[in-house]
């Protein structure tokens, strides 16, 4: 049947990704890939209906499922079922697990079955698929992900992971120096498996049918900024599994359909209102505020750069938080700053949809939020750095009361994001999702 309505290639869902999230849309971007950026409440009211693939990038999973509610959730079970296909990396892989969607019968190892905290470059070991098409080498960039458990044979293993790079992180050793110290000892000191010889043969990348839709579950990071070699998979995962063409044998015809339109609407010079000299200020204070926060960390050697997105950090602070803030409000600034965002006569112009009145608020209430974590947060790091000298600090256990106080306040008593920073990383996230959402 010939199809009427021309769909688009691809949702991504941008709830709960944060940095995460920043990370996919730059990725995509970059690879020249059509995609548009949704939130829960879309896919609840039948937006998926639009299009061929949905995205979900990494995150928390558990906060995913809790922004989706039941409704989204079914309304993703439904459009995969009926052809949609499904790519999720990291988190969003963790999302069509069994625990989540249930897209695919795996499961996810318990922390303590696992390396969980590896992050760099790791050689993979992939089996014959479309998707590596024209990668030579086969070394991509995991963060810290989980480990999928895989036992029904129609689970299909796209690759597996091989040997991690020298270059490589478990927790905040390099993998060169912990070979040369010994595993053995690391673990014990730390408490966690850290030995990144224990992913050899661990499933990386997987793929399997719910019902006539495909479903793609990746632990590697392919939106790495920077990664050819990511760059290469992504354009030929949008060939497989967004052209129309990836309907699932055992019960789909799998006939290609006509693609859609592959470019995508390009930023140019803004013709909306210009932004008020007091939005410019008071974007200002928050990038200084973030700036002297991240400043603080480096200066007490908690933290570096380890690429533009993403902090390596010491054990036993946060450091991914601390990375997301960074990157979001800088995007914001960006947006409302950059040459691109300069109207027709060289001031800073909004895009048309937003109103200034109401992003200075959105902005004020953003610099009343951000303002004491960062203080907060900044006196957390200088205990933290100082109860580093007496024992090893834990991200989660500590016995000084001050620290202990001070975490619960900005981050909550979880792993996963709450407290004082979940409060503002959420009002930060609404303002940059209306900012880029047309871009």
């Amino acid at each position: 049947m010939i199809e009427t309505v021309q769909k688009r290639p691809c949702a991504l869902l941008w709830d709960e990704s944060f940095l995460w999230g920043v990370m996919a849309w730059q990725a995509l971007k970059a690879a020249g890939l059509p995609f548009d950026l949704l939130r829960s409440e879309d896919i609840r009211q039948g937006a998926l209906s639009r299009y061929r693939m949905i995205f979900v990038p990494g995150g928390w999973a558990s906060n995913k499922l809790d922004a989706l509610g039941e409704r989204g959730l079914e309304r993703i079970r439904r459009f995969v079922a009926d052809g949609g296909s499904y790519l999720g990396i990291c988190g969003g892989g963790g999302l069509a697990t069994q625990n989540g969607l249930g897209l695919l019968p795996i499961r996810r190892r318990s922390s303590s079955e696992r390396v969980p905290s590896f992050s760099g470059r790791i050689r993979l070991s992939p089996n014959a698929h479309v998707i590596w098409k024209d990668v030579e080498t086969p070394v991509f960039w995991i963060w810290w992900p989980s480990q999928f458990r895989v036992a029904d044979p129609n689970v299909h293993v796209l690759a597996g992971y091989e040997a991690a790079q020298p270059d490589a992180f478990s927790s905040d050793i390099q993998v060169a120096d912990g070979e040369s110290v010994g595993w053995s000892g690391l673990e014990r000191r730390y408490g966690i498996l850290l030995n990144p010889a224990r992913l050899h043969g661990e499933p990386g990348v997987v793929e399997g049918c719910f019902g006539r839709g495909r479903v793609i579950l990746s632990l590697v990071h392919f939106d790495t900024p920077g990664d050819q070699n990511g760059v290469l998979v992504l354009r030929n995962l949008w060939t497989y599994l967004s052209a129309g063409g990836s309907v699932c044998p055992e019960t789909g015809t799998g006939s290609a359909k006509k693609r859609s339109d592959r470019g995508l609407p390009q930023a140019g010079r803004r013709t909306g209102p210009a932004l008020p000299p007091a939005a410019l200020e008071t974007v200002g204070e928050i990038r200084a505020a973030v700036g002297e926060l991240i400043a603080a960390g480096a200066k007490n050697f908690l933290w570096y750069w380890r690429n533009p997105l993403l902090l390596q950090w010491r054990r036993g602070v946060r450091g991914l938080e601390y990375s997301t803030l960074a990157v979001m409000t800088g995007e914001i600034a960006k947006r409302l700053g950059e040459p691109a965002a300069l109207g027709p006569e060289g001031r800073p112009a909004l895009p048309e949809p937003l109103d200034p009145s109401c992003l200075q608020e959105n902005l004020e209430e953003i610099r009343g939020l951000l303002l004491p974590f960062c203080e907060k947060a900044k006196r957390l790091l200088l205990l933290e750095r100082f109860g580093m000298m007496n024992a090893p600090l834990s991200p989660m256990v500590c016995e000084d009361p001050g620290i202990s106080r001070l975490r619960r306040e900005l981050f909550g008593s979880e792993m996963s994001h709450g407290g004082e920073f979940k409060r503002l990383i959420d009002r930060v996230d609404i303002l940059l999702y209306s900012l880029i959402r047309g871009e």
